[in-house]
């Protein structure tokens, strides 16, 4: 089964807590897809990943901008993964149904959100019953703190 990792971000949005997973991702030697809720996010993210400044270098790519097996991590609505990633980034309450078909499921939710906190209890049973490997963590003032 999968891991699923859910991420509640309480100091930071998702576009500053994503680089630094995904730093990590690559330090790893893995490849990611960053499941986004529009089109539009996925642009805007394609910027702020570009900007990041901590790590300053994260390779990335989208639809737009083509070459997906050539891309280690790849922006994207849909989750099919045409850069071969096994590490899947959940943003915007993005859901998928191939959870399966990878290695780890990062879920990142706004925890100053009360509707995304609620949606991602949902998807916490939801991944439960479908006997995957569960951690919770919780964003403090020292970094992620592993609360389950």
């Amino acid at each position: 089964m999968t891991d699923f990792g859910f991420y509640h971000l309480t100091r930071t949005g998702p576009d500053e807590a994503l680089p630094r997973l995904l730093g990590r991702t690559l330090a790893a030697g893995q490849r990611a897809l960053v499941l986004c809720g529009s089109e539009e996010r996925v642009a805007a993210l394609d910027t702020a990943l570009w900007l990041s400044a901590d790590p300053d270098w994260l390779p990335h790519g989208s639809k737009a901008a083509g070459q997906a097996p050539m891309q280690p991590i790849w922006l994207a609505t849909d989750d099919t993964a045409p850069n071969g990633a096994r590490f899947l980034f959940l943003l915007d309450g993005a859901q998928t149904a191939r959870a399966d078909t990878f290695e780890r499921v990062f879920d990142l939710f706004d925890g100053r959100d009360e509707a995304a906190v609620v949606a991602a209890r949902q998807r916490w049973k939801a991944a439960k019953q479908g006997g995957h490997t569960l951690t919770y963590w919780q964003q403090t003032a020292r970094g992620w703190e592993r609360k389950a």
